[in-house]
């Protein structure tokens, strides 16, 4: 039993509800089930309420190995759930720990409540172990350029409120991170009871406003062009049916930026692949079509990666529209023709519903020997018969079986081998350039669904490396009975490879893919197509295998597409514990990332 109403057992019984029992009973009135963080002397009373709390069956902690793990796995949760991720740290180096973790929810718009310890307040300026307090190492200051909300928590009357207007601003638009931070004696200070006052799960609820005057132009837009393509970001995901109904009613060709890729299906017909980093020379043509009159931007943040550099002759233009409900987007595009602010779903559901009024006027845009209906297969479709309408930068490498493995034949196999539903993170680093450019699953969603994080998932923007392998964590938690893979770097695991123990305490079902090059693949491949030196980008050889079975997980060495079809992914997927793959990649494939490199060559001069 878990709110308000739940009875608490107390192992002390001097000891009634505190403070930390109230905050645990507002994440219980949000339906929160986890709490990441590491546990320590300061945030002590925060560990006591939830012990507490797992005892009753509510809100329950989970324990990372670092502290930025620990904000990756709230960033995976809250992506792949739809509620607040949150995570903790104690005061001091637990809370500078967080600190990347934190930033790189930030710059995705990830919602996330984050709560750090003081010292008691007595101790402040007194030179008390890990004072982190405005006399110390001011953590409160660190966060003020990562949160959307930062304070200090200095007495109980202020408690209640500070933690509404937390997670309030955090669940806002745009959303991001709240932080919270907390001396240890007002965590401990007795409540009368954990009783809420405010409905929160209430006050979240967003009404659905749109600019009615915006949304018409928009329509007669689109109805006017002869061309229109649809570019949709991650944002776009509550608005995916809608989206895709529309595009195909009206013929508008489709591409995604890196984040939005997950959201469409690589099959469907209309799909021309991803601009941007890592992205298809189909979409890129696309854009550079004259030809195209029109083209609609959903749910986009345009910074360098998904605008294919800033590209202002072919899509940061006066061809632009672009739709979004979080207005900070809007700042990256004051060229476009028409801006639309509100509600996604509710826009494109009025678009939609314009359609019901006048078929007709929406039908004719259907190429006469389409039907309608077609958009609407699913389960009667095979992968042998999907076929894909984008362009590959290197074809031949996707398709070969030479030895050692090549990451772009690696990339063709994993949704052969995995189940349709299986959800895909690619890390920072060569990991999410093969990721984005090369795999496709087999998804048959081809009228949308509905989704929170769809079927791949990417942190572009900061890219902070072992972002996959915290953030796997916590989607696997927010989805039960999901295999999810995690793509990732020997650099990247060599930073945050520890988090499998978690995986491993938490019994879960989590494929950790490691591109084993013995280097920093980015940095060594970049530095070639730069003409930079050659130089800090070798890694010792390591046996991740060998380490992952010392770990308590599953381990296996690849080094062929014969070893990969030898695997028994049936029993990989139904076993309750994490598996790694440690797969010898081909060193000598240069990654998709002629984008980023060109940028980094523009600035040389």
């Amino acid at each position: 039993m878990t709110g308000k109403n739940a009875k608490v057992t107390y192992l002390d019984s001097t000891v009634g509800p505190t403070m930390a029992d109230l905050l645990v009973a507002y994440l219980d009135q949000l339906g929160i089930e986890y709490v990441f963080g590491v546990p320590g002397g300061a945030i002590e009373p925060l560990y006591n309420a939830l012990a507490r709390s797992e005892r009753r069956g509510g809100v329950r902690a989970v324990v990372a190995r670092h502290e930025t793990g620990a904000a990756f796995m709230a960033d995976g949760y809250a992506r792949n759930s739809g509620k607040l991720g949150v995570c903790c740290s104690t005061t001091g180096p637990g809370a500078t720990n967080m600190i990347t973790g934190v930033a790189s929810a930030y710059e995705n718009n990830v919602p996330m409540l984050v709560i750090t310890a003081q010292t008691a307040i007595a101790t402040f300026g007194k030179g008390a172990i890990q004072d982190s307090s405005c006399t110390g190492v001011n953590t409160v200051g660190l966060y003020t350029h990562c949160t959307r909300y930062n304070t200090l928590i200095s007495h109980i009357n202020q408690f209640e409120h500070k933690l509404a207007a937390a997670i309030m601003s955090a669940m806002g638009s745009p959303a991001g991170p709240a932080h919270i931070s907390v001396p240890r004696d007002v965590m401990a200070m007795p409540t009368l009871d954990e009783r809420v006052n405010y409905q929160l799960n209430t006050l979240l609820d967003r009404p659905a406003l749109i600019d009615e005057n915006a949304v018409a132009r928009l329509h007669a837009e689109i109805v006017r062009a002869r061309n229109p393509v649809f570019i949709i970001g991650d944002e776009a995901g509550a608005a995916i049916i809608n989206i895709l109904r529309i595009a195909s009613r009206v013929n508008a060709k489709i591409i995604v930026t890196p984040h939005g890729k997950g959201l469409v299906s690589p099959y469907h017909p209309l799909f021309m692949g991803v601009i941007g980093f890592a992205g298809h020379l189909s979409a890129i043509k696309l854009l550079g079509d004259p030809a195209v009159d029109l083209v609609v931007a959903i749910g986009a943040r345009f910074g360098e990666f998904s605008s294919n550099a800033w590209d202002t002759e072919n899509l940061l233009n006066s061809r632009l529209i672009h739709v979004e409900s979080t207005e900070s987007n809007l700042t990256r595009t004051p060229m476009a023709k028409l801006h639309v602010r509100g509600c996604l779903e509710t826009i494109f559901s009025r678009l939609d519903g314009e359609y019901s009024k006048n078929q007709r006027q929406w039908f004719r845009k259907i190429l006469p020997k389409e039907n309608p209906k077609r958009f609407q297969r699913h389960a009667d479709v095979t992968s042998d018969e999907l076929a894909m309408h984008f362009e590959f930068d290197n074809l031949s490498a996707y398709s070969t079986d030479t030895t050692p493995i090549k990451p772009q034949r690696l990339m063709y196999y994993l949704p052969k081998l995995f189940p349709p539903n299986t959800r895909y993170l690619a890390d920072s680093g060569n990991s999410f350039a093969w990721g984005t450019h090369y795999l496709h699953p087999f998804d048959r969603r081809i009228a949308g669904q509905r989704d929170y994080g769809g079927l791949f998932s990417a942190a572009m923007d900061f890219a902070s490396m072992g972002w996959a392998i915290g953030s796997a964590v916590g989607t696997c938690l927010a989805l039960e009975d999901t295999p999810v893979v995690c793509i990732t770097g020997d650099g990247s695991w060599l930073m945050s490879g520890q988090e499998l123990t978690v995986a491993v305490e938490e019994k879960l079902t989590l494929i950790f893919v490691i591109l084993n090059d013995s280097a920093f693949g980015m940095v060594k491949h970049g530095q070639t197509l730069t003409g930079a030196e050659p130089i800090a980008n070798q890694l010792t050889a390591v046996d991740f295998a060998a380490v992952a079975r010392a770990m308590g997980a599953s381990g296996h060495v690849i080094r062929s597409p014969q070893d990969l079809r030898e695997l028994d992914i049936k029993a990989i997927c139904a076993r309750k514990g994490p598996t790694v793959l440690d797969v010898r990649i081909d060193i000598n494939e240069a990654p998709p990332i002629g984008l980023r490199t060109d940028v980094l060559k523009l600035q040389n001069v």
